[in-house]
């Protein structure tokens, strides 16, 4: 888990490094051309830095233990740090609508494009080196917070290509009012990837269950196991990259206590090898406690094999 830990903290300080570097470098250059499609990415890169930053400080502040007020953890910060980075993103999709919309009133041919088409290559190559590596580490880790952050990127990628194209475009033809139109396309690639992102954090902040096929694999489990005669009040919810799972068990009334633990223990292991970070709590019954739930063996003998 330490090294988890380390690898998400790792990824998150190179998305921080990389979208500092693109910030300036777009800025700059978009100020110096005066291409509003180059400033909007610069805004882009600005909320995708802003991101990154909270992004670092959710799998920090998420990787840390259990403690007195956060008896369930800290993976919560992932899912709220989410939310923040969703919000981000639809500010900046508005801000760069009103900025091309101003831009289009009164056009301008933007100047010096070579350096423009320049910069849009440097920033596609960069970020999809960069989105590529925080996907497989949330991948691997199961990081939410990283996962926003790679699909931030990802959508940057999308929105300089874009720009790419019609700052090539503008140069050959001379036609300037492409320049915030384009950034008006960029506005609504940014606006959809903000909704998707709010959507999905929070639906886990307000502690929806595991995806069915998850649930399903966990009752596959359940009712695999011979000594299990039923179950019942499954819950479940994420928090961050870690899953928590609850659920009431039915065993024979005689059974010892040491072999139900056994049970419990088993049950909770295969749970985790196959959903991965899991936090599972299994409340015991005996059977004869609800009649409806099924069977319940009169003769014991069978219980404690």
């Amino acid at each position: 888990m330490e090294s988890y830990n380390q690898l998400k903290q790792s990824t998150a300080r190179l998305s921080v490094i990389s979208n500092s570097l693109l910030v300036i470098l777009k800025l700059a250059v978009g100020l110096l051309t005066g291409a509003v499609s180059i400033v909007s990415e610069a805004a882009h890169s600005g909320v995708d830095l802003i991101a990154a930053l909270i992004a670092f400080y959710a799998v920090k502040k998420s990787s840390k233990p259990p403690d007195e007020d956060h008896a369930y953890g800290h993976g919560k910060y992932e899912n709220l740090s989410a939310a923040i980075e969703a919000f981000l993103i639809i500010l900046a999709a508005l801000w760069i609508v009103y900025e091309a919309v101003s831009k289009l009133q009164s056009p301008q041919a933007p100047e010096m494009l070579e350096y423009g088409i320049a910069v849009m290559i440097i920033s596609i190559a960069v970020n999809y080196y960069v989105s590529g590596k925080l996907l497989a580490v949330a991948k691997e880790t199961e990081s939410h917070a990283l996962e926003a952050d790679a699909l931030h990127l990802r959508a940057d990628i999308w929105t300089s290509v874009g720009v790419l194209a019609g700052l090539s475009i503008i140069k050959v033809t001379g036609l300037v009012w492409l320049d915030p139109i384009i950034a008006i396309a960029v506005s609504v690639i940014v606006f959809k990837a903000g909704y998707e992102m709010t959507r999905k954090s929070l639906y886990e902040l307000t502690d929806v269950s595991l995806p069915e096929e998850e649930e399903e694999l966990i009752r596959e489990i359940l009712n695999s196991h011979p000594d299990v005669i039923n179950f019942h009040q499954l819950r479940t919810r994420r928090s961050g990259s870690r899953r928590l799972i609850d659920v009431h068990l039915v065993l024979n009334k005689n059974m010892h206590l040491n072999k139900a633990h056994a049970i419990c223990d088993q049950l909770e292991a295969i749970i985790t090898v196959e959903l991965g970070n899991c936090d599972v709590v299994i409340h015991i019954e005996p059977c004869d406690y609800h009649e409806d739930l099924g069977y319940c063996p009169i003769d014991g003998s069978e219980a404690n094999k």
